[in-house]
């Protein structure tokens, strides 16, 4: 809902985003892998943890890429009054 205090050209900047991720996937993954060769347990079940949410994060990142844009109200378009909250 646009209340018009939003730009009404702002955009989600998912290609960073996903370059981000991907830079976060690469380390999380060098990570589990050198904890768990140098016999730390802990940090390499982390940093999995980590390469699991990354991994999820990047699947979101590379589904809103593919829906493409989505309807973004024009300039032209005046902003929404926001509801008025009635207490009882």
């Amino acid at each position: 809902m646009r209340t018009g205090s939003e730009p009404t050209t702002a955009r989600s900047p998912l290609r960073m985003r996903l370059w981000l991720t991907v830079w976060g996937l690469l380390w999380a993954a060098f990570g589990t892998v050198a904890f768990a060769l140098a016999g730390r347990a802990g940090w390499a079940a982390a940093c999995g943890v980590l390469w699991l949410v990354i991994t999820v994060d990047l699947a979101m990142i590379v589904r809103h890429l593919r829906q493409g844009p989505h309807y973004q109200p024009g300039r032209d378009v005046p902003p929404y009054t926001p509801p008025e909250h009635r207490h009882p």
